[in-house]
């Protein structure tokens, strides 16, 4: 049984699914030459929403229809967590060794830019992405129907 086939982990099958949405997304936006626009990361947003429902509602069926409130926060945000890490070390290896005018580009552009390497710019997308996680998930749990606390 491999990762994507094992419902015990849900959250590494889903959450490699969302980052390579993520980094699909980043490449065309790259190809189409709009990655300068930030205000389109925000579809990033649909994207872990989309792949983290779509967990959340797998778990569910793969457990007779029942999901505890509070597993469904650890699957939703460990989903949400790995999907970001993933997409940051991609992002860190894409400014650090493929695309270094781009990470110029940031230090330029960015009002905190001469700050940032990209070290820092992978563990900012990491961190964003990791909250963003958890506040989808809080949100979702309360929108799809789970048990009682103190059932299953």
């Amino acid at each position: 049984m491999n990762v994507f086939t094992n419902p015990n982990q849900l959250h590494v099958n889903y959450g490699l699914k969302i980052a390579a949405g993520l980094i699909a997304y980043f490449l065309i936006m790259k190809f189409s030459g709009l990655l300068n626009i930030v205000e389109l990361r925000l579809l990033n947003l649909f994207i872990l929403v989309g792949g983290i429902y779509m967990a959340l509602k797998k778990f569910q069926q793969s457990h007779g229809q029942h999901i505890n409130y509070f597993r469904a926060l650890i699957t939703g945000v460990a989903t949400g967590a790995i999907a970001s890490l993933v997409f940051a070390a991609f992002l860190f290896l894409y400014v650090q060794f493929l695309d270094q005018g781009f990470m110029q580009y940031i230090i330029d552009h960015e009002p905190m830019g001469r700050f940032l390497n990209p070290y820092m710019v992978s563990f900012i997308v990491a961190l964003e992405g990791v909250f963003s996680g958890l506040l989808v998930t809080f949100v979702l749990i309360n929108y799809i129907n789970t048990d009682e606390p103190n059932e299953r």
